[in-house]
């Protein structure tokens, strides 16, 4: 397995649905904390998520967190009841303006494209930029939703992209022109509910490949494509689409509990990270 190096790395644990913890430079990121137990309902007014695969271990099992980056918070499946009650022991909280509002605390609200600075244990500054995101069609609403582009300032060019839930649409190609990244963490499983109809919130296998081939040389880690019932492709949908698209060497996929090394620099990882 290709390690990563401190400033040329980054190191990825998947812990289940659109939860990883993230380390980089000595700091640790939690990607929308999701930690409640399988079989988990959440009503709506209109629709009930079901949870379906528990976290790969609890948060205490994966030690302090120094940021958690939460693509926003009024979604059961982005920040379930055991990931709310985890914000208030990590570092900072970096969110949605409307979701930081609603949170407090240390929580911090970003618009797309402004950024927050976080200083890593070595002294260097961490940029953490928010990027657009739009959860299913545009003309349907489920409240704000950002993205996170990440590299340290001296090391401007070692992008990891978080897409956070969203479609593929123009904010999205944009993040490819100004943050063209290494790694692209996408939030696949093309999501349904009741309340959108037929359409999908989350990439599609297809809008994975638009994205794989708008960031060129960037390893594709799927992320929220398994663990609940409303997702509408599995695995083996982005495995197809991706495989038919030429594309299945960029997949990376990361195995619960396991912490999955990535090179921020150069090629995308060798194939002993593709699972």
């Amino acid at each position: 397995m290709q390690t990563a190096q401190a400033g040329s790395g980054l190191s990825l644990t998947y812990v289940g649905g659109p939860t990883a913890l993230l380390e980089l430079g000595g700091l640790r990121l939690l990607t929308d904390p999701t930690f409640d137990a399988a079989g988990t309902d959440y009503p709506t007014p209109s629709y009930v998520l079901h949870k379906i695969q528990g976290p790969a271990a609890p948060l205490e099992a994966f030690g302090p967190v120094d940021v958690v980056l939460l693509s926003h918070d009024h979604h059961a499946d982005n920040l379930d009841r055991a990931g709310r009650d985890a914000l208030g022991s990590a570092g900072l909280v970096l969110t949605t303006v409307t979701g930081a509002e609603r949170l407090s605390g240390h929580a911090v609200g970003l618009t797309p494209w402004h950024s927050h600075d976080v200083e890593a244990p070595d002294g260097r500054w961490l940029r953490i930029t928010a990027t657009p995101a739009c959860h299913g069609p545009p003309d349907m609403d489920r409240g704000p939703v950002v993205g996170f582009a990440l590299a340290f300032t001296d090391e401007p060019e070692a992008i990891t992209y978080v897409s956070g839930d969203t479609v593929w649409y123009d904010g999205v190609a944009e993040v490819g022109r100004r943050f063209p990244p290494r790694v692209a963490i996408l939030f696949m499983g093309a999501a349904r509910v009741l309340a959108a109809g037929p359409h999908h919130l989350t990439f599609t296998a297809e809008e994975g490949v638009t994205a794989a081939r708008a960031f060129p040389g960037a390893a594709i880690v799927p992320l929220h494509f398994e663990g609940w019932a409303h997702f509408s492709q599995s695995r083996s949908d982005i495995e197809r689409a991706f495989a038919d698209a030429g594309l299945a060497d960029r997949l990376c996929w990361p195995v619960p509990g396991r912490a999955l090394e990535l090179s921020l620099r150069g090629p995308p990882p060798d194939e002993t990270n593709r699972h």
